[in-house]
């Protein structure tokens, strides 16, 4: 299993438990390589491999960069501030891979080592429930997930233009169109802080911009028109601040506007089992 961690290196002490954890596992091989988003990494352990980014190039292109220098047919990526609970959570994953060859990509759940409670949006689903209870998503929170390099490849990797914001929705798309299903593990966990992500004027900007380039890259007209209609309603029914409203429809209008990168939308057939799934892509 190749494993890519991404940082910018200003998280020495977090970057040092995720390796840790990644280094503990047992029962599978792991190839770990650590890619710099604009930083030399130094001081790694034994077996760990460096590779610098002359500059912050975003998260997925981040990640994308790391996947040529690992091997395996599966992949992980891990974020710095993230790490593995217990030494046999990447050979539970292997495992799952190999029982089911339809499975493409893992997200295990998601939990704050101090106990606090995890926000929504680390379960992938409409109704979060239990988070505990595993099913089908459509999303995923992009810290720490596994993939097939089959699945990885046929996506294109993750969506380089988007920078930040939503491109675990781009690739699970992606891995449901490539014949695969996708998996939230409600089973497996993994360990991350709690804290809440900085509402700055790029952050709602990028949201709605990336929104478009979801549908345009990835949906066949009608459903892009009607995925778009309904984060206008339901994002802009969430927003609080003169701030969010403008940036939000300044992001919309780049969406429109500014060139998303390759068009290629799903199949109505992937529509149909995304819906059979309960999650169609629309909302």
């Amino acid at each position: 299993m190749g494993a890519v961690v991404l940082t910018m290196g200003n998280r020495p002490d977090d970057l040092d438990r995720a390796l840790t954890s990644l280094l503990g596992q047992t029962g599978v091989e792991l190839d770990v390589v650590v890619v710099g988003n604009g930083w030399q990494p130094t001081g790694l352990p034994p077996g760990v491999r460096g590779h610098r980014l002359p500059e912050n190039l975003g998260i997925p292109a981040g990640r994308n960069a790391g996947v040529p220098l690992v091997e395996g047919d599966l992949l992980f990526f891990l974020d710095d501030d993230a790490r593995l609970p217990h030494d046999r959570v990447l050979a539970t994953m292997a495992q799952e891979f190999a029982e089911d060859p339809e499975l493409g990509l893992i997200q295990p759940r998601v939990v704050d080592p101090d106990g606090r409670p995890a926000p929504r949006r680390w379960t992938p689903r409409l109704r979060v429930g239990d988070p505990g209870r595993s099913s089908p998503a459509m999303s995923v929170w992009e810290g720490a997930v596994a993939i097939r390099r089959e699945a990885f490849d046929y996506a294109n990797g993750w969506p380089e233009r988007f920078w930040y914001a939503h491109e675990g929705i781009e690739l699970a798309w992606r891995v449901w169109d490539a014949g695969f299903h996708v998996r939230y593990d409600g089973e497996i966990e993994v360990h991350h802080p709690a804290i809440q992500p900085t509402r700055h004027a790029e952050f709602y900007r990028y949201q709605a911009r990336n929104r478009v380039w979801l549908a345009r890259r990835n949906l066949p007209l009608p459903v892009g028109v009607l995925y778009v209609l309904s984060w206008v309603l339901v994002g802009g029914s969430r927003l609080r601040s003169r701030v969010a409203v403008t940036e939000t429809l300044r992001g919309y209008w780049l969406g429109l506007t500014q060139p998303g990168g390759r068009r290629r939308p799903m199949s109505w057939g992937t529509v149909g089992r995304m819906l059979r799934a309960g999650h169609p892509p629309v909302i």
